[in-house]
């Protein structure tokens, strides 16, 4: 069943900015005894199954061991409340690793798939920085990393990630995550912002 997804990918995790698990490719371990993350994807546009997708904005809540090759992943899944059954439930067939796509790569790693659930999700754009409030009691605020002598903002290359091989580095300057009973908080975490698109 062919299928695609484009748009726009921010995450903030427990780590202290930047998180060894991404630069590393899952070989080093996080900066904490666990991992705990939220990945957000909004997509701009995209099908599957013949089902619109645009529109939708979808959050991946982990909670991993602090090496997350070791697998053992726990992960719930937020998708916007404007999202509807119909997407909600293409969604799901896709994030179980099914029809291919980064979440196939993914599902190995992952001992127990949590809920799905709906919560009102906003994300906001600045040119130096983003925020994404999940609900109400989950929200991170995030500034990109420039390079001070060319004012670009910094990037990982080549990185073996399921938003993409590139990824624009964030500070997150504050975050405080409640979903699905995952929970943690703190100042200056590690985040990143690129486009995704997946396909299969």
């Amino acid at each position: 069943m062919p299928w695609f997804l484009k748009g726009k990918f921010y995450e903030n995790c427990s780590c202290t900015a930047t998180c060894p698990c991404t630069w590393s490719s899952m070989v080093q371990p996080a900066t904490n005894d666990f991992c705990r993350a939220v990945l957000a994807f909004q997509i701009a546009e995209g099908e599957i199954d013949g089902t619109a997708m645009g529109g939708v904005t979808f959050v991946l809540v982990l909670d991993t061991p602090p090496l997350m090759s070791e697998g053992n992943w726990r992960v719930g899944v937020v998708v916007n409340d404007g999202c509807t059954d119909q997407q909600m439930a293409q969604l799901g067939i896709l994030l179980s690793g099914k029809i291919g796509g980064p979440p196939e790569m993914l599902s190995e790693l992952i001992s127990e798939m949590l809920d799905m659930e709906r919560h009102p999700i906003t994300i906001s754009e600045q040119e130096n920085g983003f925020h994404v409030k999940i609900g109400e009691a989950s929200e991170y605020s995030a500034s990109l990393a420039i390079n001070p002598f060319t004012e670009a903002p910094a990037k990982l290359v080549g990185m073996a990630h399921p938003a993409g091989d590139e990824l624009t580095i964030a500070n997150v300057d504050r975050s405080s995550i409640s979903l699905m009973g995952i929970n943690y908080s703190g100042e200056n975490l590690s985040g990143f912002r690129t486009d995704f698109a997946w396909a299969a």
